[in-house]
């Protein structure tokens, strides 16, 4: 490959993860909007609106290791390519639904495609981008997740209010067929460095059942259903574990997490302050409506001001990550998001919006400083043949801990408020809650730091 045609790629491959980072949170968040005019068309209950959404995370969750070794096999641009065309086919699919039923089960096939993309995207890229250029453009790809998450409930709002909710939908149509260009003109190339090496089959039926039990088990707890799930899940993890390690090629290498330090501490913190963070804006939002009597429209524009910070400042973590340690930013990032989260716990009736505001670009600074150098450290400590697996492990602790920062909510509310709706009667005892929620997940980030910090010196330990 000329220089030019190595600059034609690095170029396409940053467009293709830019572009892919932000279509899933954008969709996301977008959704969520437009979901009560869904269950107004097709007369759903609550319960099957919440799955809309759960049946496409968990599918994408579970499949994101799966589709992450195979692309090491086969090749990423070949199951990136395939994941777009199925998540775009699925999107055209949901725009038409004639019912609920048959939304729930093309937004499976989506998640089946985002799972495809979010395990191809970022290492596609680190294969093609200098190692010393690799923090600056993690960092871009990291602002556009979080410019889909902040721009995803405004532009969501304005379609389903202007023209209906199908359209988002028809949204992927040109963003899918616009990335399938690029690669097949622009992106030049194959990365298969596992070429060869054989499928684990049985392991990722293993891993996805387990995941699937743990993961909805953790969301809907308390519950006795909820608690054997998830004692399901976690028996199915370790049976994975013991299996994995007596294959000569694993569907996971265990040995990335017992040997290799910075791999595996920074999955942990990035779990722990995924787990920390997460469920921020569900509490904020039901704090802003029901304790400051604010309008949704204006609540939005309140807790839009985190993921706008950490759009900013996320491409500047990730260029400085090139240049400073990644545990020095991302601990600093952790530490920041600890006094953050005490702050909050702090929240009552009388809190002035300054403070609320305040509180929130706080924790926009920490993620932002957090996120970046952290995905650095964590794809720059492997070889390049399990650049696959890195990038699934990222989107995959990703899912994990926004299910237990949910889960961990869940269980609060459901002790201190039971079964009740947060009214004006009942708002007392929601902050009560929000409280013990921001305080367990300041102690829970707390924890991260020392997690971050554990990880060691990344080019010491890598020479990267």
């Amino acid at each position: 490959m000329t220089d030019s045609e190595a600059t034609t790629s690095t170029k396409a491959a940053l467009t293709v993860a830019i572009l892919s980072s932000f279509i899933g949170p954008f969709m996301s968040s977008a959704v969520n909007v437009a979901l009560p005019s869904i269950g107004a068309e097709f007369g759903l209950s609550a319960v099957t609106l919440g799955w809309i959404n759960t049946a496409y995370l968990l599918a994408a969750a579970s499949l994101l290791i799966p589709f992450g070794r195979l692309a090491d096999i086969i090749g990423r641009k070949k199951i990136f390519t395939l994941g777009v065309l199925i998540l775009t086919t699925a999107s055209v699919l949901n725009a038409t639904a004639p019912s609920g039923t048959a939304i729930l089960i093309y937004r499976v096939f989506q998640g089946v495609g985002s799972a495809m993309v979010f395990s191809t995207g970022m290492p596609i890229l680190i294969s093609v981008v200098p190692p010393e250029q690799r923090g600056n453009a993690l960092g871009w790809t990291v602002a556009a997740v979080y410019l889909g998450l902040s721009t995803g409930p405004f532009i969501g709002g304005l379609i389903t209010g202007e023209l209906g909710w199908r359209y988002i939908f028809w949204l992927n149509l040109p963003l899918g067929l616009f990335l399938v260009a690029v690669i097949v003109a622009l992106l030049k190339g194959e990365w298969a460095e596992a070429r060869g090496s054989r499928f684990d089959a049985i392991g990722s039926i293993i891993l996805m059942v387990s995941l699937l039990a743990a993961m909805y088990g953790f969301s809907t707890l308390p519950g006795n259903l909820a608690i054997a799930l998830l004692v399901t899940g976690v028996i199915g993890m370790a049976v994975f574990v013991r299996y994995e390690l007596r294959l000569e090629s694993p569907l996971l290498n265990i040995d990335l997490f017992r040997r290799n330090i910075t791999f595996a501490f920074s999955n942990l913190a990035a779990l722990i302050n995924y787990a920390a963070t997460f469920a921020i804006s569900f509490l904020m939002s039901i704090y802003l409506q029901n304790a400051k009597g604010l309008t949704p429209q204006f609540a939005g524009i309140v807790l839009v001001s985190q993921p706008v910070m950490q759009a900013v400042v996320s491409p500047i973590a990730g260029r400085l990550s090139d240049r400073i340690e990644p545990r020095t930013l991302a601990s600093l990032g952790m530490a920041i998001n600890v006094v953050g989260l005490a702050l909050l716990a702090f929240v009552n009736n009388n809190t002035t919006m300054t403070y609320i505001v305040s509180c929130l670009l706080m924790m926009g600074l920490g993620f932002g400083l957090f996120s970046s150098p952290n995905t650095n450290a964590i794809m720059s400590s492997v070889e390049r043949r399990y650049y696959g697996i890195a990038g699934a492990m990222v989107a995959t602790v990703r899912q994990i801990g926004m299910m237990f920062s949910m889960g961990i909510v869940m269980l609060i509310m459901a002790l201190h408020l039971g079964s009740a709706k947060v009214t004006p009667e009942s708002v007392g005892s929601y902050i009560n809650s929000m409280h013990v929620a921001f305080a367990v997940f300041a102690v829970l980030c707390l924890g991260g730091v020392f997690a971050s910090l554990a990880r060691g010196r990344m080019r010491e330990n890598h020479g990267r």
